[in-house]
């Protein structure tokens, strides 16, 4: 009889047990929005315009706004040529920031008829500097450099066809 008992109770409890341990369930969703991608296009090519050299080298510094600036044996002659600051449209989902990144290295430019010939192109700044904004879905990057003259730089044109990279992404 107590056996019988022991055997109730302990069926009893396995019972209860089992209720309280019941396993149960809650479901949730899983949800991404794909955005319009960010993306750049070069709009106009930088062009530091005439530059005038002496036997004492120096710089020319063209501004993201198209201005420029000589120092040391560089001067700016009164026929500026072609003077453009790089323009980019970069596009993209309205009203999203964007961060810019610009050449941290020097870029080369060639002067290949004759002797060959080469200056560098750095300090690559932009407006806007560092992040951009898009407004509706759009914005105007500029970017500006400084050209680095050799004392006694020969005449001619000089470029590079590879072009500079600008990078942008979505902060």
């Amino acid at each position: 009889m107590k056996k019988l008992e022991l055997f109730t109770m302990v069926g009893a409890f396995l019972l209860l047990t089992t209720n309280v341990m019941a396993q149960v369930t809650a479901s949730a969703t899983g949800t991404a929005t794909i955005v319009t991608p960010i993306a750049i296009t070069k709009t106009v090519d930088m062009n530091f315009g005439n530059v005038a050299v002496s036997s004492t080298l120096g710089t020319a510094v063209l501004a993201p706004a198209g201005t420029r600036t000589a120092t040391g044996g560089v001067t700016l002659p009164a026929t500026t040529g072609t003077v453009a600051a790089a323009s980019f449209s970069v596009t993209g989902e309205g009203a999203y920031t964007y961060a810019i990144t610009l050449p941290s290295t020097d870029y080369t430019i060639t002067e290949t008829v004759g002797l060959i010939q080469t200056m560098t192109v750095n300090t690559f700044t932009s407006t806007p500097l560092g992040t951009g904004t898009l407004t509706a879905g759009a914005q105007t990057l500029l970017v500006g450099a400084t050209l680095n003259v050799g004392a006694s730089q020969l005449a001619g044109v000089y470029t590079n066809a590879t072009g500079f990279d600008v990078t942008v992404n979505y902060n």
